[in-house]
């Protein structure tokens, strides 16, 4: 089986409090401050460690690629949402993981959170054929597209172009703190969703393009997942 997935995080306010000995700045000056110490991008997006989280969302597809189950949550108590997640990858021994960018960011801040939360993770996360770099059992699409590095990191978006599909309909990923401020939480998990649909169509893809998927299993596969991220678009 396979977990495709996707986290959504706002900054943690209180450990960037901590980390920058400012216990008095405003939530925004904080941030400004944070982007010029402690990032190492262009973007000023705050490494893993530096977020919670406040959303995940996950698809389970057997290894044909056909859907099976869909899985989220959304809340205040990060403890309560790490769990979910936990028990939710408990329900597979050997599965495999989807993401984009999950190596660089999802992953990390699951094991940040864990540690912070005084709770363990599934032990199939630790494991060889995740941990292993260049592993066929967790595909992240940034690596697959630029050969590990050797080109370019694609952006989802830009992958959803390329193919013809809009993704991101429903929110970008700068919005989700403005969405969290306003208390609007299950819109933040079904951006997640959709992301995570996104996430799922572009994987066909990219299998029935390497020939992994033969084509008539694609396009029944890929119809299907077209007017589900349609109907999330839409809902």
């Amino acid at each position: 089986m396979i977990f495709i997935f996707d986290v959504e995080t706002i900054p943690d306010f209180e450990f960037l409090r901590r980390v920058l000995n400012q216990p008095d700045l405003e939530d925004e000056e904080l941030l400004q401050q944070a982007s010029e110490e402690l990032t190492r991008n262009n973007s000023g997006f705050l490494p893993p460690m530096y977020h919670r989280m406040v959303s995940w969302a996950g698809l389970w597809v057997d290894n044909g690629g056909n859907p099976v189950q869909k899985a989220a949550w959304n809340g205040e108590d990060e403890k309560a949402g790490l769990q979910a997640i936990f028990n939710t990858l408990l329900t597979y021994k050997d599965f495999g993981l989807v993401h984009h960018n999950g190596r660089g960011f999802d992953l990390p801040l699951l094991t940040y959170r864990a540690m912070k939360h005084n709770m363990q993770i599934p032990v199939r996360l630790n494991h060889y054929d995740i941990r292993y770099r260049f592993s066929k059992e967790n595909v992240d699409l940034m690596d697959e597209f630029s050969n590990y590095g050797a080109s370019s990191y694609p952006k989802l978006k830009h992958l959803g172009y390329l193919i013809d599909v809009p993704f991101k309909q429903t929110a970008e990923g700068n919005e989700v703190l403005a969405m969290y401020r306003e208390k609007k939480l299950a819109e933040i998990e079904h951006y997640c969703y959709e992301d995570v649909m996104a996430t799922y169509i572009v994987w066909l893809r990219m299998k029935y393009t390497v020939g992994d998927i033969p084509e008539e299993q694609f396009t029944n596969l890929n119809e299907r997942a077209l007017s589900k991220l349609k109907e999330i678009q839409t809902g």
